[in-house]
């Protein structure tokens, strides 16, 4: 494991951090799962993190689009 820092403006990093706290997510996973994402051609998600996703998303009111053309189409 490496330790790096990175520069986060404070209140993106306040809410980051309640927002894990709130879903039980450990912050430096989260971001490294990200950057894990983002250079990875199709990333591995463990059955946790999905279970854990879908209870963040029945708290909020989400509307589901089956393509990226379907959003395009609502928002404009």
């Amino acid at each position: 494991m490496v330790l790096k820092t990175f520069n986060l403006d404070e209140e993106s990093y306040k809410q980051f951090s309640e927002f894990c706290k709130e879903n039980g997510f450990s912050m430096s996973k989260q971001i490294n799962f990200f950057i894990k994402t983002q250079i990875e051609e199709e990333p591995e998600v463990r059955e946790e993190y999905l279970k854990k996703l879908d209870r963040i998303r029945k708290k909020g009111k989400f509307i589901a689009y089956s393509s990226f053309e379907d959003f395009e189409k609502a928002v404009s």
